[in-house]
């Protein structure tokens, strides 16, 4: 996104990074430089301009300030050139590249029963990518340990770049600006927990830590199937349910980060089926994947579902993933409960989606994967419960980035804040974010 250039005050000298910390960086970007900078490096970056005749025409700067910010950008080691472009008559101009190689990104998502971690680099391309069962149930410093076991792993498989930063998504509630969980339901002994702090004093570089559907709906809109549309909505069917949205192409966080948790919105005011969260009726607690695997095995147990009972019998358990194979199979009990599952998430995002209004809504999640019945259910009460101007131009799909999509959010998140205006202004002229994990602390 292009940076207007308007007459604006002169950034502090002494400001950056905390000089308690030991460092202090010594700006002197003013920030009428510092807006053409960025969008240099953005249209670089992004690949919209490749020449300098390119960065001109884009961008409405002068030839001499584009001399000026390309050359800054390579001092600090960001651009560089590349091969000869396509003549227009003249002498060929050289092209320039974003050195997408000079550092990593480390990223992670963590479900309830995974945890997806890879390596990127500063394009956001995968590198490196590996998934694991785990229990997030375990507490913090085990799991983080096992995070930090894989991230080490796949380090070692890459080009050996210095670790520019690192995203992680959890699956709960967060405090984006603190990067610290908040009475995650489904995360016992995380309330509070530093995780921001862990890994960045583990690998020396700025982390961020966001709700993992935050980072699954980041994912899609920078690098899957939500890429250019502005108004999106992500849902996530797992274990519990979550929402991300994009509105006017930035990720809606809310104030304090919990935007989205739909999944304990009240569903049924007269259930007394209580959630995790310490509350009846939530939409989680009666259509999540906890949900259809409590159900399916209860069916299992009292017979009701033959199918179920047969396989409760070989594995010993029903989870979600059962549910959706019996019903397949044609189990009626199986059939009733998706069903009942889609129609109450259908009811739920058809509030939203005549409220927000947006053009398309993807489906993610282990769940959601389960089987076609579970999606048209969601389809046909969405379109039966929402306005129809709503739902006019509304496509509705499958997540396209699958189980990799929370960590190329993750990554993705990272990038972002690195190569925000202000943040940039504080490592630019050090070269690199490396070694400085301060930079995570929140811009004043």
């Amino acid at each position: 996104m292009l940076i207007e250039n308007k007459s604006q005050p002169r950034l502090s000298r002494k400001t950056g990074i905390r000089a308690n910390l030991g460092v202090v960086t010594d700006i002197s970007i003013p920030a009428d430089q510092l807006g053409d900078l960025v969008a240099v490096l953005d249209l670089v970056r992004s690949g919209t301009a490749r020449t300098r005749p390119d960065l001109g025409r884009r961008s409405g700067l002068g030839r001499t300030v584009i001399t000026q910010r390309v050359g800054h950008l390579m001092r600090a080691g960001l651009i560089e050139d590349g091969e000869l472009g396509m003549s227009s008559g003249g002498r060929a101009p050289r092209e320039l590249r974003f050195r997408s190689e000079a550092g990593v990104v480390l990223a992670a998502e963590l479900g309830a029963t995974s945890i997806s971690a890879g390596v990127t680099d500063l394009a956001g391309r995968l590198l490196a990518h590996r998934e694991e069962v785990a229990d997030i149930a375990q507490g913090p410093e085990p799991v983080l340990a096992r995070v930090r076991a894989m991230l080490d792993g796949l380090l070692a498989e890459v080009n050996g770049a210095p670790v520019w930063g690192i995203g992680v998504g959890l699956p709960g509630p967060v405090e984006f600006a603190t990067g610290r969980p908040s009475a995650p339901p489904i995360m016992p002994g995380w309330d509070g927990y530093p995780v921001r702090d862990h890994l960045s004093a583990h690998y020396d570089a700025p982390t961020w830590v966001d709700n993992e559907v935050n980072t699954m709906t980041l994912g899609e809109y920078r690098n899957g199937a939500a890429q250019g549309v502005r108004d999106y909505l992500y849902v996530k069917i797992g274990t519990g349910i979550g929402a991300g949205l994009i509105s006017g192409g930035r990720l809606h966080r809310g104030s304090q980060g919990c935007a989205g948790d739909i999944g304990h919105t009240a569903a049924r005011a007269d259930s007394s089926v209580v959630c995790r969260c310490g509350n009846t009726g939530c939409l989680e607690a009666l259509a999540g994947g906890a949900a259809l695997a409590r159900d399916g095995a209860a069916a299992a147990r009292d017979g009701s579902s033959p199918v179920l009972a047969e396989r409760l019998a070989q594995r010993g358990q029903v989870d979600a993933a059962d549910v959706a194979w019996a019903a397949q199979k044609g189990d009626r009990v199986a059939v009733e409960l998706l069903v009942r599952a889609g129609r109450l998430i259908g009811e739920q995002l058809a509030m939203l989606i005549s409220f927000f209004n947006p053009s398309l809504l993807l489906i993610g999640g282990g769940v959601a994967g389960a089987g076609d019945q579970l999606m048209a259910t969601i389809r046909e009460a969405i379109y039966r419960r929402s306005l129809p101007l709503a739902t006019r131009d509304l496509r509705i799909t499958g997540s396209s980035l699958g189980a990799r999509a929370g960590v190329v959010g993750s990554a993705f998140m990272v990038l972002d804040e690195l190569f925000a205006p202000d943040r940039l202004s504080r490592w630019l002229d050090l070269g690199s974010p490396a070694g400085h994990p301060q930079l995570a602390d929140a811009v004043a």
